[in-house]
């Protein structure tokens, strides 16, 4: 098989909020898991701040109290990833690749390497020393946490994904334990490069080493032509 002769549809959205996206995310595994969407799809945006709580996660792991977070009007939503607590704000990209991994003949594990390794490749593109963690999954730059990621698997088809802090605002990580963690610092490639990040930049990079990494194609489709191929109701108010 040519090694891009697979083709991924994807979409390059603005800022999303979180319970949108998910209830995309939930509305394409689904169809891909009945059989009504026969191809991969790969979702990129940034969300307006939001805490999410994992599978592992607790509010005990918020430092501030909820009337703190209700003033600056960041919600805590429950998900059904794996992991701990995160925040997700502007700055920060997010890709969520819904795929078959039985078709891709990848274990979880590889799956996981393979978003670590999108995650260094970008960072490297900047010249950001970042390196895998041997206890922890996601990508570092020493003891700070640069990118994190979290997956469900539903029937063999994956959802959640990757979350890379680009340019974010990095002050509501100091608010929560990240990951559960109560040594871990928060990085973001702001910080550490040497030169201004431009997270259109970080995207068209993303995008780039997804195909490579995975070795497929991103076939571009808007929202709404993802919609009318899912044959359901509107997933967002536009």
């Amino acid at each position: 098989m040519n090694p891009k002769s697979r083709e991924w549809l994807f979409c390059d959205l603005p800022e999303v909020d979180y319970n949108d996206a998910l209830a995309m995310q939930r509305s394409i595994v689904t169809a891909r898991n009945n059989g009504r969407l026969t191809e991969d799809v790969m979702l990129m945006l940034e969300h307006p701040p939001v805490y999410t709580l994992g599978r592992r996660g607790g509010m005990e792991n918020l430092a501030v109290s909820e009337d703190f977070l209700a003033e600056k009007n960041i919600p805590v939503v429950q998900i059904e990833r794996g992991g701990n607590i995160t925040y997700h704000g502007p700055g920060q990209l997010v890709i969520y690749p819904i795929v078959d991994l039985k078709q891709l003949n990848l274990s979880v594990t590889d799956f996981v390497e393979k978003l670590e390794e999108v995650m260094l490749r970008v960072a490297a593109e900047w010249h950001i020393p970042a390196e895998r963690n041997d206890r922890n999954r996601g990508v570092w730059v020493g003891l700070n946490k640069l990118g994190s990621i979290g997956i469900n698997i539903r029937h063999g088809v994956t959802f959640h994904g990757l979350a890379l802090n680009g340019a974010v605002d990095l002050t509501p990580f100091e608010w929560i334990k990240p990951c559960g963690l109560s040594d871990v610092g928060m990085t973001s490639m702001q910080r550490e490069s040497d030169v201004p990040v431009d997270m259109l930049d970080v995207r068209a990079s993303s995008r780039r080493q997804v195909e490579d990494v995975f070795g497929i194609r991103l076939k571009t489709m808007t929202r709404n032509e993802l919609v009318r191929k899912l044959e359901v109701e509107e997933l967002w108010d536009a």
